[in-house]
């Protein structure tokens, strides 16, 4: 797996951010609306509209949805598998194929007993 310096997760983040910015004023030129009646049709600030357009702002997803809503559209995501030739993923299996399944299932047991500690803090 890649190694994410900083500088890598700036620029996903600023990558994330133009996305979405692209996506608002998108929406709000197709229902031809100015920021500032955008904003009051979702009950917030010019600014906020003109900084998340701007890319200056990354907003949440509740809040970009809410926003394009007050547009007049909808917004929805979907997982997609990507390409699993250079998975990170697939580094694993060979060790993993080598266990027996007793060693497989304390293995998931082991994750499950992470991931449950992980919820309760």
């Amino acid at each position: 797996m890649a190694d994410l310096t900083c500088d890598s997760l700036l620029a996903i983040i600023r990558s994330m951010s133009r996305d979405a910015a692209n996506l608002l004023r998108e929406a709000r030129k197709r229902a031809g609306l100015t920021q500032r009646e955008l904003a009051r049709r979702a009950g917030t600030a010019q600014s906020v509209v003109a900084r998340i357009e701007r890319g200056l702002s990354n907003p949440s997803w509740e809040t970009l949805t809410r926003l394009i809503a007050a547009a007049g559209f909808g917004l929805h995501s979907e997982l997609v598998l990507g390409s699993t030739a250079d998975s990170h993923m697939l580094q694993d299996v060979a060790r993993i194929l080598s266990l027996t399944p007793e060693e497989r299932l304390a293995e998931v047991r082991n994750v499950n007993n992470f991931l449950a500690a992980a919820r309760r803090g």
